[in-house]
């Protein structure tokens, strides 16, 4: 057994700690082997000697079938060795049998994240606590890869949060040009456009003095409903627009809607304001 730190011996016990939750953070290859099997023995100092090397690119998790043959069945391994490599708890890639060591080293590095990934990884840890620091990080994963749209919606997303509504806007506008959206992309295209209604009704404390002013005019209501929403008080937002919609049948209960689905958006499917709130939409349309 090697002594190296990024070589571990797995147990049924210590399975989902040392490969399922490890391999959120690394790639893990897992090495299965027996004692008695001769080509495990000629592969083991292969992959050891690449975990050491790599220093922490990748976790070795090695299985004793004889010991562990509960593991094995799980994989569903019927030979000798067998490596499976997993990521983000998944597994991505195996084989079986012994590979010479050139040929090892590449099938390794084919799991490792490139460049450009690992400087995404960054922005995203960096996304929520220092969008501006974030946004560098896709800006240079961008430049290793200009094609990648996923990264256009990481850098529209830290650049909404820094308020440049109109950056955002040409981001998501050249996206939109493919002919679609992914749903990350819709969100942040309905966050925007609440924004920007947001900004031209002057904030919460302005739009709540034109509500309050005249509690008849609708669009008023819905402006302020629109502050809320940008300022993440979605219940209020969600509040406001119904009460429109339950009680408006021309435009403004069109506009109402459309602000509900777009905090709907926002918030995504599993939130629970959303799941209350489309119910009780769903009531008062029909």
């Amino acid at each position: 057994m090697s002594a190296s730190p990024f070589v571990i011996n797995v147990t049924k016990t210590t399975f989902e700690h040392d490969v399922v939750q490890k391999s959120m953070e690394v790639p893990v290859v897992i090495d299965f082997w027996a004692p008695w099997c001769n080509p495990c023995r000629q592969l083991a100092p292969i992959l050891e000697a690449l975990a050491t090397e790599m220093a922490g690119k990748f976790v070795l998790a090695k299985v004793n079938t004889d010991e562990e043959p509960e593991i094995a069945q799980a994989f569903r391994v019927e030979s000798l060795p067998t490596v499976f490599a997993l990521i983000q708890g998944q597994p991505v890639d195996q084989f079986s049998g012994l590979l010479p060591a050139d040929q090892a080293r590449e099938w390794i590095m084919r799991l490792l994240p490139s460049p450009a990934q690992l400087l995404a990884q960054a922005g995203m840890q960096l996304a929520e606590t220092d969008p501006k620091a974030a946004e560098l990080k896709f800006r240079e994963a961008l430049e290793l890869t200009p094609d990648d749209d996923s990264l256009k919606i990481f850098l529209a997303s830290v650049v909404l949060k820094q308020g440049r509504l109109d950056e955002c806007a040409s981001l998501l506008e050249a996206l939109e040009k493919r002919g679609f959206l992914e749903p990350e992309a819709e969100r942040l295209k309905s966050e925007l456009d609440l924004r920007r209604s947001a900004a031209e009704s002057g904030g919460v404390d302005i739009a709540r003095k034109a509500a309050e002013a005249d509690p008849t005019n609708l669009k008023a209501q819905i402006q302020l409903a629109d502050a809320y929403a940008a300022s993440s008080q979605h219940r209020k937002a969600l509040e406001i627009c119904l009460n429109v919609v339950q009680n408006d049948y021309g435009e403004a209960r069109a506009e109402a809607k459309a602000t509900m689905v777009k905090i709907f958006d926002m918030l995504g499917p599993g939130s629970e304001l959303t799941g209350e709130f489309r119910r009780k939409l769903a009531t008062a349309l029909y």
